[in-house]
């Protein structure tokens, strides 16, 4: 079977592992009574060849977002410019001074790269950029906490997707989390109250979510930041995601830009994600007081949650692209501001294009990705007619993403760009076939 034609280009290690997988199906399948195969050499050749094209082909791939989620954790939340992974690549594909100062001529520090950049993004003293959100604030607490208290309110104790929980991240940081007032309301006077000799840290964490409403009650970070300051212990201000106030409609007024937080809220410490509404890959961002942030560089821990020369990159030129003014290279944000006349014109285009009937309608879509929750935006969908789970099965294998929606097969162009339309539309025609 090795000599076959259609196994003559495949690695050899690889062709004896996928003709003794084809061989045993053939065995078990013959076993159980579907003895109609073709077992011969050529035919069985094929089949291994189909299966070595399959082990040696990337599972990560792209796909088109046509779910109407922006950020889209499942999906790999904020998607990138590629003029900025472009500059980054030469750093990534080469080498680069990512530990080397080029002046003195001797090592330098991997983190000033990027921070540079985001401390004159926020108008902080100090950032710090680790792998992600969940570093930063398992970091925070080991730094600050370890063995000792945290307090933090019982309507802030998240659970975020993929079984993120706030408890059990200070469990494993080595903190001793104190619960203050209730879950729907928390009042100053219980973080006063609970401060004791043991108490090291003030956490606040920012539902980003789920809303709690009616009946509550929740302390402002300026509160708690001075009421630390009173105490002499560390404030932090979890804030998960973080926008730079270019947000559309009324997105912006949900929640505050970063800049305003940390000026009028004035954290000690606040954390957040690098690839939510900030628009960049993923990374943890902490950014706040330079002498808070020197005790994290310090620990130990660092060392297994600092990121590579790749995401300083990116996070370096997307920060930069904000500085610069060229928010349109933030591609979160401009899917976004997207305006619903310009989504509808490109519904009805493809929708002339399609060999599917289909019907142009308006709806909502979502943000996503553990932010601003509860928050719709306006877009445009493109419903296709025909059995929505098929039609959504058959998409899927052709790497489209939609949604169901009252029965019905969905394409929602608000997280659709241009360059789609050509790969939905093959897929239509595969259906229509």
């Amino acid at each position: 079977m090795l000599r076959e034609a259609a196994l003559e280009s495949c690695p050899r290690e690889t062709a004896v592992d996928a003709v003794r997988v084809v061989l045993e199906k053939v065995r078990r399948d013959n076993g159980a009574g579907y003895g109609e195969t073709d077992i011969s050499a050529a035919a069985l050749a094929r089949e291994a060849r189909r299966q070595c094209e399959k082990w040696l082909t990337p599972s990560l791939r792209p796909v088109v977002n046509a779910t109407g989620v922006v950020i889209h954790t499942n999906l790999g939340r904020a998607p990138l410019d590629p003029r900025l992974f472009d500059e980054a690549k030469a750093v990534a594909c080469g080498y680069c001074d990512l530990e080397y100062d080029l002046a003195e001529g001797r090592r330098g520090e991997r983190y000033h790269h990027a921070a540079a950049a985001l401390r004159r993004l926020l108008g902080c003293e100090e950032v710090l950029v680790v792998n992600n959100n969940a570093a930063a604030v398992f970091l925070v607490l080991n730094t600050f906490a370890k063995g000792r208290e945290a307090v933090v309110s019982r309507g802030e104790l998240v659970e975020i997707g993929g079984s993120f929980r706030i408890p059990e991240v200070m469990a494993a940081s080595g903190a001793r989390m104190k619960e203050v007032g209730t879950t729907n309301r928390t009042h100053l006077r219980d973080y006063a109250d609970a401060v004791g000799e043991e108490t090291a840290l003030l956490m606040k964490v920012h539902r980003s979510n789920y809303r709690i409403e009616g009946f509550t009650a929740e302390v402002p970070m300026r509160e708690i930041s001075r009421l630390a300051r009173e105490r002499g212990l560390v404030d932090y201000y979890d804030l998960g995601s973080a926008h730079m106030g270019d947000l559309p409609w009324d997105l912006q007024r949900r929640e505050p830009p970063l800049p305003e937080i940390l000026q009028r809220h004035a954290p000690s410490l606040v954390s957040f994600s690098g690839d939510k509404l900030f628009g960049g890959v993923q990374a943890g961002i902490v950014a706040g007081k330079k002498a808070l942030i020197d005790r994290l560089k310090r620990n130990q821990a660092l060392r297994m949650l600092r990121v590579d020369k790749l995401t300083l990159a990116l996070i370096e030129r997307t920060a930069l692209a904000y500085l610069r003014g060229e928010n349109d290279r933030i591609p979160a944000l401009a899917l976004l501001r997207t305006p619903v006349e310009t989504l509808r014109e490109r519904a009805v285009n493809l929708a002339a294009r399609m060999p599917l009937e289909t019907e142009v309608t308006e709806g909502e879509g979502l943000v996503g990705g553990g932010t601003l929750p509860g928050a719709t935006v306006p877009t445009v969908l493109l419903r296709i007619e025909g059995d929505a789970e098929s039609l959504a099965r058959h998409f899927r294998a052709h790497r489209v993403i939609g949604r169901i929606e009252g029965g019905r097969f969905l394409l929602d162009m608000r997280t659709l760009f241009p360059e789609d339309a050509d790969a939905i539309v093959r897929a239509a025609a595969a259906w229509a076939k």
